[in-house]
Order: C-alpha cells, then structure tokens, then sequence
C-alpha cells in the first residue's frame, strides 16, 4: 500500500516534529510543508523533500495530499482547518482544535458532510499512565468519581521565550487544554458549567498581555467537579520546565499522577533537572514516545477507516468548556458551557 502523503501548515516548534515523524514513519510521506517564514520552509523542503509553500492555499491545490497537519498558533486554527477539509483531505489538527466553539462545530460539519476524518493532537491520551488511570476509572476501581484537580504550571520561559505568540492567548488554552480533554475522556461526561478567577501581574510588565494564573472550576454533567490549574511564572531555576499534577477522588479511592520527574532526574555542576523524555524522545535516531504514537494512530484511522482516537467532537468539547472558562474570567460570574449540537451527539 502507497503511503500516506501528508502536507504540513506551520513550521514552528511543533511543525518540525510533525515533519520529523511523519517523515521517518514507513506508512507516510511528507510530500508538502508550508509556513510564513521562507527561511522554514526551506530548510523543510531540503531537508525532506518536499515542495515549499508560503500560502497554504496555493498548497491545497496539490493532487497528490491525502491529510494535511495544522501546527499554527492556536488562533488560526479554524480557518486553516475548514480550507483543508473543504479541499475533501483529512485534517490533524494541533491542541486547542479552535478557540471558538462555533467554529469547532462548523468544523464537525464540514467533516460529516464530506466524510473526513478529524484528529485532535491531544496527544497526552496516548501516555501509559494515563492509558491505566482510563481503564481504573472505567472498571470502577475508584468508584464513582467525585472529585478531581489538574495543574500545570510552566516556567516564565515558556511565555517570554519559547513561543512568541504567549500574549495572543493564555496559560488555560495553552496548558489546561491537554487536562480537560483528559478528565472528559477519563469521566466519560460533558462539562456543563464553569468558573473562572485569574490575575495578571508579571507577564503584561514585560509587554506580554495575557494572565499569569488561571484557575477555574468545571462541573460536569455526572456531578463532578474538577479544578484545572495553569500559570507560566514559575522561575527558570524550576528543574522542569512544566509542572504536572493530575488527581481523581472517587466514593472508592483516588488516582494521582505526578509528571513532574518522569522517572528521571539528574544533577550536574550546573543545574539540577527533571528531563522530559515520555511524550516524544529521540531514540536510536527516530523520535518516540506518546506523540509519535498520536501521530501513527492518525495514520492507521486514515488506512482502516476507523474512527480517530481523539476526534473533532472531542476537540470541540474541550474548547466549549475554555470559552466558558474564559467568559467567566471576563464577566466574575459562572457560565454554562455550550452543550453539543444535537447532529453532533448523535
């Protein structure tokens, strides 16, 4: 069987390592990378192969892609995403799937109507600690959920100098997205109802307009509540760059995952550290872990028609619940969070 030809929009951070795996994967090809800087796209079309687009548009012309991968900011998802699927490929898109739910359903609609498949790059779903906390809680080992608290929390280097983009959105859509779809996977329920509180005291100092602290709420359908955490002012001498903590507290007993060592850590004259290596590592040359994983399973749901692992309905819930989120930081008041469409829940 031919492989499956993939085409790449964006070139940042998490573009090249779509690039990288795709491209080393036997079941695809990378035969098309597009981005706004020129300096990127060509050293991905040396690099790989394949041709060099500034216009995404102009890359969609091609007859030769069967998936195109959106890797943008997370702002420009929507638009990039539709003219995708109305071009009749498969879409992967990077986390959140858009920062309106709207447009998360116009989206689903599209893909029903041409029959595409949509995959939400949540790719924390694919980590085996997590895989284990799924299969806990559907087995009732902890009873009936009750209670839950995500965090995490990044250090000041990730808003000031790992992307550049931190003042066009906020810690929740950008850290907090990975924990709700993880605890709407894990209760098996819609969030219903949200409140929100931030501040914002350090980062807009340095000319970066967004919250420094989020916290917020989220009640869901079954009667749980989970608190979700995110920030990105921790100090750089944090040995790690994001903390991580996840809890469920059922009628029976608890779940908590503390990603912040990641089995690992090392001193040095220099610096003490807790490296990051489970969700993507370079392994005897080809990157592994979780997100490659994500990326592969794409692949075999485009190749077996089967439904994607995390799909376009399952994107949409996670930013229905943020927008609520983010009206409740703007407004002080709780809001309910969108319900599904009533074609979309069934």
């Amino acid at each position: 069987m031919e492989p499956t030809r993939i085409g790449i929009i964006g070139l940042g951070i998490m573009g090249k390592q779509y690039a990288r795996v795709f491209s080393e994967h036997p079941l695809s090809k990378v035969v098309a990378v597009c981005a706004k800087v020129p300096e990127q796209v060509e050293e991905a079309r040396q690099r790989y192969g394949a041709a060099g687009y500034l216009e995404h548009r102009e890359m969609l012309e091609r007859d030769d892609l069967d998936a195109v991968v959106v890797a943008t900011p997370d702002a420009h998802h929507f638009a990039l995403a539709r003219d995708v699927l109305e071009s009749g490929r498969h879409v992967m898109v990077e986390k959140p799937l858009t920062t309106v739910t709207a447009e998360a359903d116009e989206l689903n609609r599209i893909a029903r109507r041409k029959k595409l498949k949509i995959q939400v790059a949540f790719n924390h779903r694919w980590l085996s600690c997590y895989q284990q906390t799924k299969k806990s809680i559907a087995a009732g080992e902890i009873g009936v959920p009750l209670m839950g608290y995500a965090r995490k929390n990044d250090t000041i280097y990730v808003a000031t100098k790992h992307i550049t983009w931190a003042g066009d959105t906020t810690s929740a859509w950008f850290l907090s997205s990975h924990d709700i779809d993880l605890i709407c996977w894990w209760l098996e329920s819609e969030p219903v109802e949200a409140h929100a509180w931030g501040r914002k005291e350090v980062l807009v100092k340095m000319g970066i307009p967004t919250y420094d602290v989020i916290q917020a709420q989220v009640k869901f359908a079954s009667g749980a509540f989970v608190t979700f955490e995110s920030g990105w002012i921790y100090p750089n001498t944090f040995p790690s760059t994001v903390d991580s903590l996840m809890q469920v507290i059922g009628t029976a007993g608890h779940v908590c995952l503390d990603r912040k060592r990641e089995s690992i850590e090392i001193s040095t004259e220099k610096k003490f550290s807790y490296p990051k290596g489970f969700l993507i590592s370079d392994t005897f040359g080809r990157l592994r872990g979780a997100f490659p994983l994500c990326l592969e399973d794409f692949l075999l749901a485009l190749r077996n028609d089967t439904e994607p692992h995390v799909t376009g309905i399952d994107g949409r819930r996670v930013t229905a619940a943020l927008e609520a989120i983010h009206e409740s930081l703007r407004t002080g008041s709780s809001v309910a969070v969108a319900p599904l469409p009533e074609a979309a829940s069934a």
